[in-house]
């Protein structure tokens, strides 16, 4: 999987795929731990399918950057996946912010 990225000092930002289920999923799960930066910003503002395996996806990311001292968080400011992101109450487990840049911020 190859997704494109941005590099702000040590922060990378990395925009989620416009489908985020089943075998993308288990793609991006595979992809994302191996980024160039300990700090990732995920934007899921493209991402027009987000389905139980993308949100399980989300997590087990989330648990192996930890594992390598890392931390990611989510920009998303589109509202149907910042609803999602509520409901599941993901946003209580990795913080989501409105905006790219204030999630990249947020890393100061």
């Amino acid at each position: 999987m190859n997704l494109s990225s941005e590099i702000f000092g040590n922060v990378i930002v990395v925009h989620a795929p416009e489908e985020l289920a089943a075998e993308a999923a288990e793609q991006f799960e595979a992809y994302l731990p191996t980024v160039e930066r300990e700090n990732v910003v995920l934007d899921v503002d493209k991402t027009e399918i987000l389905d139980s395996a993308g949100l399980a996806a989300l997590l087990n990311c989330q648990d192996a950057m930890a594992r390598r001292g890392g931390r990611m968080k989510i920009s998303a400011a589109n509202a149907t996946n910042r609803k999602i992101l509520e409901v599941t109450r993901i946003d209580r487990q990795i913080e989501v912010f409105s905006s790219v840049i204030d999630a990249v911020k947020s890393f100061q």
